[in-house]
Order: C-alpha cells, then sequence, then structure tokens
C-alpha cells in the first residue's frame, strides 16, 4: 500500500448566504408501523415514485422497505413493501439506500440478520398484484465481511459490489480496536452465476496494523477504467480516516493505495461518514467528513480530490462547516449530488437555526472558489429533524431527502424526538 499524503489547499470559511426563497414540504412522516428512524436517502423509480429504509419498526420492527407515491388528489402515500424479520433467515435494520437493476429489481443491505446475524444483501422483485417479493442473495460472516452499512453499485456485466464495516479474513486481519469484532472491513463483490444464484468474493481485507485504513460504512464508486473508490472512517497516518483506490491486477487480485490520510489539524476534514465519494466530468472526487477543517469552531467539511502526476492526489477542502446556529454542521454521512450547472448539494445532521440540520448548496464562483447557501433550515415539530442520507434531485430541480428524527408522529421508541421524515425542498 502506498500512504500518499497530498498537500492542502484551504478555502477560507465565510458566513454561509441563507436562501429565503426554498419552500420544504413534509411528504410523510413515520410511524412505528410504517417504520421509523430512515437513515437511507431516497431513490426515484422511472415513474417519479420514491423509495427508502428505515433503521427500525414495522411489524418485525427491525426495518421496513418502503415506497411513496404522489397520489391523485395531492400529497404522497406510503406502502411497506418489505418488513424485515430477525428470524435467522431474512435480514435486519438497513442502513443503506436501496437501487435499481435495469430489470426494475431492488437491492440493498442490511446490517444485521440472516443466516449468521451478521448482515446480508437482498433483492427484491416485482409481483403480481402489485406485490413484491424478497429474496436474500446473501448472508455474511466473520471471513468475508460483517455489518454492512453501505449502499450497493453495479459494474457493467451486472455484478454487485458494496463493502463491510467489520469483519474479513482472520488470516491477513488483525483485531481492531474494538472488542466486538475481530476484522476490520471488507470491500466484495457478488456475481451472479448461472445454477449458482449469487457468488461472493472478498476483493480486500482492511487490516489494523500500521497507517491501514479501517472500518468502512459507505459505498464505492467506479472511474472509467474500472478501479474503485471509497473512505474508510479510522485509520491512516494520523486515524482520523482516508479515502482509497482498488486496482484490479491481471492475477485477479486488487491492490489498494490509500490517496488522502485525513489530518485533523485545523484545516483537514476528519472521519468521513456514510456519504461516500462521487466523480465530476473532470475525474475529481468529491466527499464529506463528519468534523474537521478550519474556521473558529469547525465542525466537517466538503472536499475535493483532484488527481495529478505520480499518482498523487491533491485535497482542496471546499467548504469548512462551523458548529453555530449561522451554518449547518456535521455533512459527513450526506451523499453529495451535482446539478446540470456544477453546484453541488447535500445535508448537515445538526446546526441551522433551530439546530435540527440544514440542506446546503455549494456554487462555484469566477476564481475557482465555493460559496455556501443554506437553503433550508430545519425547524419546530411536525418538522423533519436531523437529515442524514443526503438529497436527490428531480427533473423540475425539487430536493428530497429524509430526517431521522421529527415529524408528526411519536412512539415508546422514538420519544419525544419522533420517528423520522420524507421531505421535499422546492425552489
Amino acid at each position: 500500500m502506498a500512504g500518499l499524503l497530498a498537500f492542502f489547499l484551504i478555502i477560507v470559511p465565510i458566513t454561509p448566504a441563507r436562501a429565503q426563497a426554498q419552500t420544504e414540504t413534509v411528504l410523510y412522516s413515520f410511524s412505528k408501523s410504517s417504520g421509523f428512524v430512515p437513515f437511507s436517502g431516497v431513490i426515484f423509480d422511472s415513474a417519479g415514485n420514491l423509495y427508502g429504509t428505515t433503521e427500525n419498526g414495522g411489524n418485525g420492527t427491525v426495518g421496513v422497505l418502503y415506497e411513496l407515491s404522489p397520489a391523485a388528489g395531492g400529497g404522497w402515500d406510503q406502502k411497506v413493501l418489505h418488513t424485515f424479520k430477525l428470524n435467522g433467515t431474512d435480514g435486519a435494520y438497513p442502513f443503506a439506500t436501496p437501487i435499481f437493476d435495469a430489470s426494475g429489481n431492488l437491492y440493498g443491505t442490511t446490517s444485521d440478520g440472516g443466516a449468521n446475524a451478521l448482515g446480508t444483501v437482498f433483492e427484491m422483485i416485482p409481483a403480481a398484484g402489485d406485490t413484491w417479493a424478497e429474496k436474500v442473495i446473501h448472508s455474511f460472516n466473520t471471513t468475508n465481511g460483517e455489518n454492512p452499512q453501505s449502499s450497493l453499485i453495479f459494474d457493467a456485466a451486472g455484478n454487485l459490489y458494496g463493502t463491510t464495516s467489520h469483519g474479513g479474513s482472520s488470516s491477513t486481519t488483525g483485531a481492531c480496536p474494538t472488542p466486538v469484532f475481530t476484522g476490520c472491513g471488507t470491500v466484495f463483490e457478488l456475481e451472479r452465476r448461472p445454477g449458482m444464484g449469487w457468488v461472493e468474493k472478498v476483493l480486500y481485507n482492511f487490516n489494523f496494523s500500521g497507517a491501514e485504513p479501517y472500518d468502512l460504512i459507505a459505498g464505492l464508486v467506479f472511474d472509467s477504467a474500472g478501479n474503485l473508490y471509497g473512505t474508510t472512517v479510522y485509520g491512516g497516518t494520523y486515524g482520523y480516516g482516508t479515502v482509497f483506490k482498488l486496482s484490479p491486477t491481471a492475477s485477479g487480485h486488487w491492490t489498494e493505495t490509500t490517496l488522502h490520510n485525513f489530518n485533523r489539524d485545523g484545516t483537514d476534514g476528519a472521519y468521513p461518514g456514510t456519504g461516500g465519494l462521487i466523480f465530476d466530468a473532470s475525474g475529481n472526487l468529491y466527499g464529506t467528513t463528519v468534523t474537521g477543517g478550519s474556521g473558529s469552531n469547525p465542525e466537517g467539511t466538503v472536499f475535493e480530490l483532484t488527481p495529478g502526476a505520480g499518482g498523487l492526489w491533491t485535497e482542496t477542502v471546499l467548504h469548512s462547516f462551523q458548529q453555530s446556529h449561522s451554518d449547518g454542521y456535521a455533512p459527513g454521512d450526506s451523499t453529495l449530488i451535482f446539478d446540470a450547472s456544477g453546484n453541488l448539494y447535500g445535508t448537515t445532521q445538526l446546526g441551522g437555526s433551530s439546530n435540527k440540520g440544514t440542506v446546503f448548496e455549494l456554487s462555484t464562483t469566477g476564481s475557482g472558489s465555493w460559496t455556501e447557501t443554506l437553503l433550508y433550515e430545519f425547524g419546530a415539530l411536525p418538522d423533519g429533524d436531523g437529515p442524514l442520507g443526503g438529497v436527490v434531485l428531480d427533473r423540475a430541480g425539487n430536493l428530497y431527502g429524509t430526517t431521522g428524527y421529527g415529524g408528526a408522529y411519536s412512539n415508546a421508541i422514538c420519544g419525544s424526538i419522533h420517528c423520522g421524515t420524507v421531505f421535499e425542498v422546492t425552489p
């Protein structure tokens, strides 16, 4: 592994603008029977319906997969497509946003459950009568990974790729600094083979030794050459997490290279969360960290990594969030998205005028710097509270996402913070 520490280009944080013309609508408030605590974001199908997961709730109390559909008279109707059950077969506690294949089937991960109670990959297939049939296509064990929390991605051949936060081969992976788990996480591939179903292959085992990164909770992204990129929460030269690259070799193995070691030094971010990475059209990578950055009270960053000569990548901190009511903070679990003009959008779990989180936009300026605008600041109930999974755009430029808490309903588990929402922000 080549530990490549990039140089820092720092952008001085400024007070964010507030966009007063935005309108937020709570499309749905979760309760126990419909699932609650939606940590995942949402995705659209071609008909304009939204899909996501909740970590808890449903009749099995360990999470649901749901669909939200626009209602004929206005508003949105929710339908539970699958209630997860902790029964030794099904998965439990899904964290990640599901994905579609070309045939309209949904795929996702659960952090618990399955044959070994260490998590699953599941497939949901549309069936007759507007129902869906669930199939567990892989149950994890200690040697091939434990507790996946990430979303999945497809390659061109229809194989699935993802990460596990812990576990891995005991022959190459030392004990991580958490007594419950034995391995430091894996990157895996699931290949559909005729007559065999889905077959898992561990592409890389992360190892707790020296400056090796560990603990993977975010998904992966491919470049055009077939290399995989991801983040680790911990490890690296300074212990604050890394950005890594996995490259396939002619022998069928994968080589890991650390592109950036996060360093909570008053300028750089620290601890990238579940948000993961995205590419722009020029091959630059973008992501978020939970904490770190510059300024008087920094608490999270949006960063860019630019490839250079000799395999070196240079990090630029595009924005350092400040722990205050005038900015959002803790954006590390937000996936970023671009619009057609090259603006970035995401969420912060905390901050804003009520300290219940924000939706933000980062826009480029002519000088190459970035300006932050708070598009929406979550407020008092029944508004949402604590957005985590980022946002998605529809064709009209509206933004959709979830909050883990808030909304109109509560139960014995959610208590006074309530059970979560799906929201829309309209320009």
